[in-house]
C-alpha cells in the first residue's frame, strides 16, 4: 500500500477514536465540571431486634427525660403552685361571746383535717387540734385582743406572722359569716343516735287524721326525712296551702349540726308547686352561742330560697338523754331568743315550736320577744293552751295523697302579708 494512503487511514482512525472519547467525556459531565455520585448500598446485616425479656435491643427508654421540649413547663409550674397552695396554711377565727373558734385552712378556705396542728394564743397558752378536724375551739376566754400563731407542721408552709383577733365580751345576734365548715351530712354521723326528737304533744293520743278547717286559718303540713319521698304536685291538689320543712337538727349526743337529707328536695318540690314554705330546726343547743350557730346554719341553707313563712326553732326533748334535755328554763329560753333574734337579723320571721306542756313548763314565754311567733303542738279537737299562738299543729296522724304514711297537720292564723320575706331594710320583697 502507498505510504501516503496508510498515513491518511491512520489519521482518520485516530480522529474517530478521539471523537468517540470526547463524546463519552461530555456525556459523563466532565465538560461541565460535574461528577456523578455513585451510591454503593451495602447489604444490611441480619440482626435480632428484641432481647430475651421482650425489650427492644439497644433502646434507651429514658431518653425522653433528656428532651426539654417533652414537658409543658408552664403546666408543671401551675401544678406545682396548686400543690403548694394546698400546703399553705392560714388561720380563720370567729368569736361570739367570750370564746374563740380557730380554723386551720388551706388557700381555698377549706379546713385541713388529719393533722394535730398546734396554735399559741398570747396570754392564754398552747392549744392543739386533738380530734384533727381542722378546728380548735376555746371557751371561757377573757374578752380582749389576742395574737395567734400557728406552729410549724412538717410538709406545710406556715406564716410566722401572728394573727390579731378580738374575743367578744357580749353575744351579738347575727349570723356567722361562714358556718359551712360546721355543717355535716348524715353520712358523717350516727343518725340513729343523733336524731332523737320526742314530741310530747299527744297526751296519749295522736289526734285526728282528718283535714281540719277553722275560720281565719289555712291548712298546711310539716315534713322531714321521716316522710321520705313526697309527691308535691299531689300534695298541692289536696289543698295544702303551706309546708314547714325541716332544715336540719343538732345531734342529741355529739352536738353536730346536721342537714336533713330531704331538705333540698322538699323545699324545691314545695316551691315548684306554689306551696308557701317555712322551715324549722330541731335544737339541742345548750347555750346562746350554739343557738346562734343553729340559726346561722339555717340562714346559710336558705340563701337561694325565698320563703314566706317563719323559721322556727323546734324545742323538744330527745328522750331524756339529749344534751339539752336537762337545761333549766332560763337557759333554754335564752337559747330560743338567741335563735330567733339571729334569724330576724337575716331578714326573716322567726318563731318557737313547742308542745303545750313544754311551753308551760320549760320555756319562760315572758323572756321571748313580742315578735316571736308561737307554733303550738297540741293534739286535741280544740287547743287548751292558755297563751297566745299563731300556728297550731293538731295531729301527727294525718293522711294525705302524695305522702306515704302519717304526716303532721297544721293550721296557720298568720296574716299572709306578714309572711313575706323582708330584706335588711325591712322592705317587703313579696
Amino acid at each position: 500500500m502507498d505510504s501516503k494512503l496508510v498515513r491518511a487511514t491512520l489519521l482518520a482512525v485516530t480522529v474517530f477514536i478521539a471523537a468517540v472519547f470526547g463524546m463519552v467525556l461530555l456525556i459523563n459531565g466532565y465538560g461541565t465540571g460535574k461528577k456523578e455520585t455513585v451510591i454503593v448500598q451495602e447489604e444490611e446485616p441480619v440482626t435480632e431486634y428484641t432481647e430475651e425479656d421482650g425489650k427492644v435491643k439497644g433502646a434507651d427508654l429514658s431518653a425522653w427525660m433528656q428532651d426539654e421540649t417533652f414537658f409543658d413547663s408552664k403546666r408543671y409550674r401551675t401544678l406545682e403552685k396548686m400543690e403548694q397552695d394546698e400546703r399553705t396554711l392560714s388561720l380563720m377565727t370567729t368569736s361570739i361571746e367570750k370564746d374563740l373558734r380557730i380554723r386551720i385552712v388551706n388557700s381555698k378556705g377549706e379546713a385541713v383535717k388529719g393533722h394535730a396542728f398546734t396554735v399559741t394564743v398570747s396570754d392564754a397558752g398552747e392549744y392543739k387540734d386533738v380530734d384533727r378536724d381542722g378546728v380548735i375551739y376555746i371557751g371561757d376566754m377573757k374578752p380582749g385582743d389576742y395574737s395567734i400563731t400557728l406552729l410549724p407542721e412538717e410538709g406545710f408552709f406556715v406564716s410566722e406572722e401572728p394573727l390579731l383577733v378580738k374575743v367578744k365580751a357580749q353575744i351579738e345576734y347575727c349570723a356567722i359569716d361562714d358556718i359551712s365548715y360546721l355543717i355535716k351530712t348524715e353520712d358523717e354521723i350516727d343518725a340513729e343516735a343523733e336524731d332523737t326528737a320526742v314530741n310530747d304533744a299527744a297526751d296519749g293520743s295522736a289526734g285526728t287524721s282528718q283535714v281540719k278547717t277553722m275560720e281565719g286559718g289555712v291548712f298546711g303540713i310539716d315534713v322531714s326525712k321521716w316522710n321520705q319521698e313526697i309527691d308535691w304536685k299531689a300534695v298541692k291538689q289536696e289543698g295544702v296551702s303551706f309546708a314547714i320543712i325541716r332544715a336540719g337538727y343538732r345531734g342529741s349526743v355529739s352536738g353536730s349540726l346536721v342537714i336533713d337529707p330531704y331538705f333540698e328536695k322538699n323545699i324545691k318540690g314545695a316551691l315548684q308547686n306554689d306551696i308557701d314554705v317555712g322551715v324549722y330546726f330541731f335544737t339541742q343547743a345548750i347555750n346562746e352561742i350554739e343557738a346562734v350557730e343553729e340559726a346561722s346554719m339555717v340562714l346559710s341553707l336558705l340563701t337561694d330560697y325565698d320563703i314566706t313563712y317563719p323559721v322556727f326553732i323546734d324545742t323538744e326533748g330527745a328522750g331524756g338523754n339529749g344534751r339539752a334535755d336537762k337545761l333549766d328554763t332560763a337557759t333554754r329560753s335564752k337559747a330560743c331568743q338567741a335563735f330567733c333574734e339571729t334569724i330576724r337579723s337575716g331578714g326573716l320571721q322567726a318563731g318557737v315550736y313547742a308542745s303545750k306542756n313544754w311551753l308551760n313548763q320549760n320555756i319562760d314565754i315572758t323572756k321571748l320577744s313580742g315578735d316571736d311567733i308561737i307554733w303550738l303542738a297540741e293534739y286535741k279537737e280544740q287547743p287548751t293552751y292558755g297563751g297566745t299562738y299563731q300556728m297550731w299543729q293538731y295531729t301527727s296522724s294525718g293522711r294525705i295523697n302524695g305522702i306515704e304514711g302519717r304526716v303532721d297537720f297544721n293550721i296557720s292564723f298568720l296574716p299572709v302579708k306578714d309572711n313575706k320575706k323582708e330584706n335588711q331594710d325591712g322592705q317587703d320583697n313579696g
